[in-house]
């Protein structure tokens, strides 16, 4: 099989543009809103759980962050969170919704830079009508030959994805500050696997890093991936 490379896939959020500091925010603002009732470090522990608990009912995102938040602030104060501290919760996940969008640096001339000799695809997960709005707002969409949507990215998923829109996994490179969902299931389903550090990162999305892989590369910024592209042909 060729393995020459053709398609170059991106993840969005803390990849392309700022995502997570927005809920560590309003984490910092759920834990003030709920101080008298119980620690910092119980509650965020509480939520964690609430969160990956809630994942196979609410997918990823915002609404099911809300959700989680909400079910949590129920739980800790034994059902007698006042209807404000709920009314609070929903006017902070609705301040994220309508967030605007900024671009982390060089995700625009990274994207413009593959695109001049490689298909380009947008994988990203979580509430489809959010991810819709941000691409939007980034000014980002028209650079990509397709954009995927997913629930979940496991390396079936980027098996389907790259057949689909390419000439398979051996054929292509997924992009992302998340190890676990951006490198280690692309590395899985065969492709290269290009891991663009963050800084914040959910804890959901740890994973040891497959360091001794061939197929795995690390950046330091987006700014190195046209190099990265066309050292590997």
């Amino acid at each position: 099989m060729d393995n020459k490379l053709t398609t170059i896939a991106f993840d969005a959020d803390d990849t392309l543009w700022h995502n997570e500091r927005f809920f560590q925010l309003t984490q910092a603002h759920f834990t003030q809103l709920l101080a008298d009732h119980a620690e910092r470090d119980h509650l965020m522990e509480r939520l964690l759980a609430a969160e990956k608990r809630n994942i196979q009912h609410y997918g990823y995102g915002i609404k099911g962050f809300v959700l989680s938040m909400i079910e949590t602030a129920i739980e800790v104060t034994e059902d007698r969170v006042p209807a404000s501290v709920i009314r609070q919760l929903i006017d902070a996940g609705q301040e994220m919704l309508a967030h605007p969008i900024e671009l982390l640096p060089h995700a625009r001339e990274a994207v413009e830079g593959v695109a001049e000799t490689h298909r380009v695809i947008l994988i990203t997960k979580g509430d489809l009508i959010d991810q819709e709005r941000k691409l939007a707002q980034s000014g980002l969409g028209d650079l990509f030959d397709g954009v995927e949507i997913v629930s979940e990215k496991t390396a079936e998923t980027y098996r389907t994805i790259f057949e689909q829109h390419g000439e398979g996994p051996s054929s292509a490179m997924m992009v992302g500050n998340s190890m676990r969902s951006d490198v280690v299931a692309p590395i899985a389903a065969g492709c290269w696997g290009v891991h663009v550090p963050h800084g914040l990162v959910w804890e959901v999305e740890h994973a040891e890093t497959p360091s001794d892989h061939p197929r795995f590369r690390e950046l330091s910024d987006l700014g190195e991936l046209s190099d990265l592209v066309r050292a590997l042909g």
